[in-house]
């Protein structure tokens, strides 16, 4: 197996233009342990973790927004500004495995692998984030519910790296919860991301683990736009939290493997989004 380890952009994108088909590792936190169990078995490798560029933190308050570069560890979003601007992420990134994990695992890995449990997902898909791609001779910038195709399934082009994504900064409450079968260094069972939109008046819920991809409950969203003033704090009454919950689980699309059940993932999520809309309500 060869590997290339270019330090520079540059260098990164002239070596995937050569070799399209090559596998490119970030941190290696998800692809070394299909590699190490002899589920993938790459013949070339282009290593993006020693690619500074890669690792870049654009804060823009003018234009409310955010570029995180897609090889910024998962340790450094979780306090300081970025935490301060997007607070669901640096509680994602908290619950990503180990110390030793979140300093080596990051955003572009987690969208490379495309899982469903992934953690940073729900949270770039509540927030609408952009993923920035780019080749030898050519850009492009994607929505994040374009990007995720299908299970471990994206749309990034052969000869394409992930250098960072975009997310807004919002006026508002979000938060992220996960339940795992156990507290700490776990794979996501059921996860939930909520974003309040005070501004705007809007509500953003977006479930992992528990279908192909991240799932937006766009029905649910909208059924409580109707129901309540979001640009308010309001007390949600125990009736109407009670059908949040039942709709997110609706919309939900789980099965039962070797983690879970499909019937506890939907009562999890259910329960995760009324904690979540019950917070945002209370702050």
């Amino acid at each position: 197996m060869s590997v290339l380890v270019p330090r520079t952009l540059q260098d990164a994108l002239q070596a995937t233009a050569a070799n399209p088909s090559a596998q490119l590792i970030q941190g290696g936190t998800d692809l070394m342990v299909e590699i190490n169990f002899n589920h993938r078995k790459p013949t070339d490798v282009i290593a993006l973790r020693r690619v500074d560029e890669l690792k870049s933190v654009n804060i823009d308050i003018k234009n409310s927004q955010i570029t995180i570069g897609a090889g910024l560890p998962y340790q450094q979003m979780e306090h300081g500004e970025i935490a301060l601007h997007l607070p669901a992420l640096a509680q994602a990134a908290r619950t990503v495995g180990s110390p030793q994990i979140r300093s080596a695992g990051s955003i572009g890995g987690n969208l490379g692998t495309c899982s469903p449990a992934g953690d940073a997902l729900p949270v770039l898909s509540a927030l609408n984030a952009t993923v920035n791609l780019q080749s030898a001779d050519s850009s492009r910038a994607i929505s994040i519910h374009d990007f995720m195709v299908g299970v471990k399934r994206n749309a990034r082009m052969p000869g394409e790296i992930i250098v960072s994504t975009t997310l807004p900064i919002v006026s508002g409450w979000q938060g992220y919860s996960k339940v795992g079968v156990r507290n700490a260094m776990v794979i996501s069972v059921a996860s939930c991301c909520l974003v309040v939109d005070r501004i705007n008046g809007t509500i953003a819920v977006a479930l992992g683990a528990v279908g192909p991809t991240i799932i937006r409950c766009r029905e649910t969203e909208s059924w409580l736009a109707a129901q309540v003033d979001l640009k308010a704090k309001t007390t949600v009454s125990p009736n109407l939290l009670q059908e949040f919950g039942d709709r997110i689980a609706t919309e939900s699309k789980p099965i039962d493997d070797h983690r879970s059940t499909a019937a506890y993932r939907r009562h999890a999520v259910a329960v995760l989004a009324r904690r979540m809309l019950t917070r945002a309500n209370a702050q």
